[in-house]
């Protein structure tokens, strides 16, 4: 009984990781997301801080 449960949670946890690595098409990452002038990262959808971008 107690290895069906480590092996269902070990499974669980295995497509929770498969989900986190998924990337949809046209979405940038977080990481992606910078100012084009200055380099700094984006934070939503206002202006940047430096004013250029």
């Amino acid at each position: 009984m107690l290895v069906k449960i480590v092996t269902v949670f070990l499974i669980g946890i295995a497509v929770l990781a498969m989900f986190g690595r998924l990337r949809f098409p046209g979405v940038p990452r977080i990481g992606q997301r910078k100012c084009a002038s200055c380099g700094a990262p984006r934070v939503g959808r206002g202006a940047c801080p430096c004013g250029k971008g």
